[in-house]
């Protein structure tokens, strides 16, 4: 292998080598190396040096697997510290070099020389004086070259240095291991701390061979999360690179071959360890991304321990700039507005485990469906039977208690919607049927991810998609990972335990089955039940939890504008308003918990009664929106009086159904009226609460006896079947019952404590503080939730009524000034509270009726001697019926006045208008 210098020239004097110049891509031995030269639109040319008058010890080699008997040769002493010292001297390097002599073989010989002229050092001399490399044999020293080689050795004999060191210099022969006979232990061993390595060789962007230390295990070592475009292996053995795959080639060779680098080991796929690379300069796996070199593989990015999230960064970045492999790339969205990508809506309807309607502030109605995600489905064993009409909401394993999940978490609330991408819509197919086109998002609320949160509770799947298809959710891995833990847990779909089954029983339109449950539904008061489906403004149809039924509900009380119809023959079209309707109570009950207090049921077998929703009565809604107006049937209901109320304001606008109404002509009799006399008919009445701004609260004696035999009996029933402390859940509007303590409520009895009473629930600030109004006595009261309990339907207010009744007195002003009105409501404390009186309505209000009252034995008007003490002040009617009271209060005014009494102390404060007295004309 000795190398003579070329010679050239008519003269035949030696030709002086042509210096040539390039970069150290690889060291294959002590006395070989690969140089390339600058890359320009490509992987750059290279072409492998050998060192002239030099050699150098083999590294070791595995026996060809075409060879089963071949057996591997191992290092030659000091062959891997002379390819070590040539390696941390020269990779990524400039060197220059000269080509001395070159074989038919074509391998060619030459002297390298580290920087960019012969000036710089010479590596061959380096090698021999520090005993890595010999001279050739036979080769004697007849030029300054060979000269400089002869001295370099002598030196190195001298020092003993490497070859030349005592011993056959076995500790420099390496221990290779090929194989690793546990991969999974062996990656485990290691505990994903970072393992020192040297990367041997590069297959491909993605794939690499490293050395690692100080075992000298040779592996091959994939990165995690990521691959890059590769070289497919033709038939006849050849090569054809896929686009792309070369660059990325070059991309990790000239950062990392035969670098020294840290590897994490994080998995392994049959004998090739899944890892990643760090290097001082970065990660590779990321820059490749980055770079558009490679794109993420879902089957292991899972295992990536920096974040999946950053490769997706990466990657994502790649894309939007549209680098190397994704020059073609168009995104899902790409056509929608940012406004279409990204919106804020509310959530009006769960239509499936992965579908939801939304409303957006545009008023438009849209359906979301919840990206890379399956509901649950029938398979296997769970096949429905062909006969039986399929259920899927009860029929389907964990179908329920997914939508559920989704109801209970979003309806009536907003949410942050992203859109992942439009899936196109899909003919039928034998055994698919027909999608229409999806809109596909990643909806969230509070930062929750609701398609994760399905996911982890085994209530959805995760959709596997080929690697190449792009439309998938924008948090595709958290989702992945959210399936392994349900998995691991056993959650759900994936839990071993015997599926949910839910027996509900539809009895829409079964009048027998119907009437079977009528006189229970009756007896319950009011019952819990979701609001599964709206036909119209008035006929819903109902999911009672507790009795695990389906019933069809018709609103009584009001009669609703009907939709349009399917006819035999036509369609039937709807009145004026019926959509609208239909749409409010969609809006406001679809799919709520709400109340309902069934009262009959019509031939059909629907039941008919009153529907409450966060202690609002839909009918009353409706007809208060003008799109609805009271029926006859309503007179005998609790609920009359708010019905009328609502329907005369609706009417007074002139809404909607009402749109085209006409007030009836006012009679002339009415000038009449207002000539007579004003009536009084004082009936007795017992007052039981005075509230601060001179409202009071009274019970009509005649009924006091079926109060006292009421609450008798209620404490009696309770007493045998007291509730369970803590159980009961108040509800805003909701009846009730709690236990009073410290005050005189009770008509007959004298002080009573902590004894049960008939209340409402106004207000549940927590479960420590809820607000509650006694409805038989007019006080209220703040307690916590251990002093309530459910009202047993026995004692409803359909039973008897509520006997507490508000008013306020008649022809008087109550001061404004806080000490004054105080003053007011003390002396009537003590006058009249817990006292029987006679009571005589005045005129009505918007708040409460107005009266007069007097006491029971001296038939003195209580007003009228609020007024002569000077604690309030007149106020003047203008109706004719009602000036001979008021001259008398006015008259008293006067008194009260010319003695200086409490409000008039400082004289007639009207006329002074200084707002330090506290009171305006």
């Amino acid at each position: 292998m000795a190398s003579s210098a070329q010679s050239g020239g008519s003269s035949g004097a030696p030709a002086v080598p042509t210096v040539q110049r390039g970069i150290v891509k690889m060291v294959l031995s002590g006395c070989a190396i690969i140089v390339r030269g600058q890359p320009r639109g490509g992987p750059p040319p290279e072409r492998q040096i050998n060192l002239s008058n030099i050699r150098a010890g083999n590294l070791a080699r595995r026996a060809a697997a075409t060879q089963p008997d071949g057996k591997d040769t191992p290092d030659e002493p000091w062959a891997f510290p002379a390819r070590e010292f040539l390696r941390k001297k020269l990779i990524g390097k400039e060197v220059c070099f000269t080509i001395e002599n070159k074989t038919p073989q074509g391998r060619e010989y030459g002297m390298i020389y580290l920087g960019k002229d012969t000036n710089g050092e010479n590596i061959a001399e380096s090698l021999v004086a520090e005993g890595l490399a010999t001279r050739r044999e036979g080769m004697r020293a007849n030029n300054p070259e060979q000269n400089r080689l002869s001295e370099c050795e002598e030196q190195a004999k001298a020092s003993k240095k490497g070859i030349w060191s005592e011993g056959n210099g076995s500790h420099t022969i390496r221990d290779l291991k090929y194989t690793i006979e546990n991969p999974r232990h062996f990656v485990d061993s290691h505990h994903q701390k970072p393992v020192n390595a040297i990367i041997e060789h590069v297959r491909d962007g993605s794939v690499v061979r490293a050395l690692l230390l100080p075992d000298h295990y040779l592996v091959t070592v994939m990165l995690s999360g990521i691959k890059c475009p590769t070289f497919r292996r033709e038939a006849d053995g050849s090569e054809t690179p896929e686009p792309f795959a070369a660059e990325a080639k070059f991309f990790t060779e000239s950062r990392l071959l035969q670098r020294d680098v840290q590897i994490i080991l994080e998995s392994c796929h049959n004998q090739n360890i899944l890892g990643t690379i760090l290097h001082p300069n970065g990660n590779i796996t990321e820059l490749l991304l980055k770079e558009g070199f490679a794109r993420c593989v879902d089957w292991s990015i899972a295992v990536y321990t920096r974040g999946a999230e950053k490769l997706r960064a990466a990657e994502r970045f790649a894309k939007e700039r549209r680098l190397r492999i994704w020059r073609d790339y168009v995104a899902p969205t790409a056509n929608l507005d940012q406004k279409d990508k990204q919106f804020i809506a509310k959530v009006m309807q769960v239509l499936n485990a992965d579908a939801i309607v939304v409303k957006l502030n545009s008023g438009v109605y849209k359906t979301i469906h919840l990206s890379s995600i399956r509901p649950p489905r029938l398979e296997g064993d769970n096949i429905q039977d062909k006969n039986k009409k399929l259920r899927p909401l009860y029929d389907i394993p964990y179908m329920f208690e997914a939508r559920e999940f989704l109801r209970k978490k979003l309806i009536g609330k907003k949410v942050n919607v992203n859109v992942d991408y439009i899936r196109a819509a899909s003919p039928a197919t034998e055994t698919v049927p027909a999608f229409s086109e999806r809109t596909c998002a990643t909806v969230t609320i509070g930062g929750i991810n609701i398609a994760e949160a399905l996911v982890s509770k085994g209530l959805a799947t995760v959709i596997r998609y080929r690697q190449d298809d792009d439309q998938r959710s924008s948090h595709y891995d958290e989702l992945l990972a959210a399936e392994a833990r349900a998995i691991k847990n056993g959650k759900g779909l994936h839990s071993k335990k015997e599926v949910p089954i839910h027996r509900v029983a539809d009895i829409s339109g079964d009048t027998q089955k119907a009437k079977q449950f009528l006189p229970f539904l009756q007896r319950a008061g009011r019952s819990e039940a979701v609001v599964e489906y709206v036909f119209s403004g008035s006929r819903l149809k109902l999911y009672l939890p507790k009795e695990t039924c389906l019933i069809t509900f018709l609103l009584a009380g009001i009669e609703c504008p009907r939709g349009a119809r399917n006819l035999p023959g036509l369609v039937q079209e709807g009145e004026p308003f019926s959509e609208e309707a239909t749409l409010f109570t969609k809006e406001l009950v679809l799919q709520r918990e709400v109340e309902v207090e069934v009262e009959s049921m019509d031939k059909a077998g629907n039941f008919i009664g009153w529907l409450h929703m966060d202690g609002a009565n839909l009918s009353v809604l409706l007809v208060e929106q003008a799109l609805s107006k009271v029926h006859f049937t309503a007179e005998r209901s609790a609920y009359y009086k708010p019905l009328l109320s609502a329907e005369e304001a609706a009417k007074q606008r002139k809404e909607k159904v009402w749109a085209h109404y006409e007030e009836q002509p006012v009679e002339e009799a009415l000038p009449v009226l207002e000539e007579k006399e004003r009536s009084a008919s004082y009936k007795p009445v017992f007052v039981t609460e005075i509230t601060d701004d001179l409202h009071f609260y009274v019970q009509d004696v005649e009924t006091g006896t079926q109060l006292e035999k009421l609450m008798e009996n209620m404490r009696n029933d309770v007493s045998s079947h007291p509730p369970v402390e803590g159980s009961y859940a108040p509800r805003r509007g909701e009846l009730c019952i709690a236990k009073f303590y410290g005050r005189k409520i009770s008509t007959l009895k004298p002080w009573e404590y902590l004894r049960w009473y008939r209340a409402r629930v106004e207000k549940v600030e927590s479960p420590a503080k809820v607000h509650v109004f006694y409805i038989d006595y007019g006080n209220r009261e703040i307690l916590p939730s251990t002093r309530l309990g459910t009202l047993p339907p026995a004692f409803s207010t359909r039973v008897l009524p509520a006997q507490a009744t508000e008013y306020a007195f008649a022809f008087i002003q109550v001061p404004q000034d806080e000490d004054a009105r105080t003053d007011a409501v003390d002396s009537v404390v003590r006058d009249i509270q817990n006292t029987q009186c006679l009571l005589n309505v005045e005129h009505l209000s918007a708040s409460c009726p107005h009266v007069t009252l007097q006491f029971a034995d001296s038939k003195g008007d209580v007003g009228l001697g609020l007024v002569k003490e000077g604690l309030v002040m007149v106020e003047v009617r203008k109706e004719k019926q009602f000036q001979k009271v008021i001259t008398e209060y006015l008259n008293a005014q006067e008194s009260a006045k010319s003695a200086r009494l409490n409000l008039w102390r400082y004289g007639d404060f009207r006329a002074d208008d200084a707002d330090e007295f506290g009171y305006s004309r």
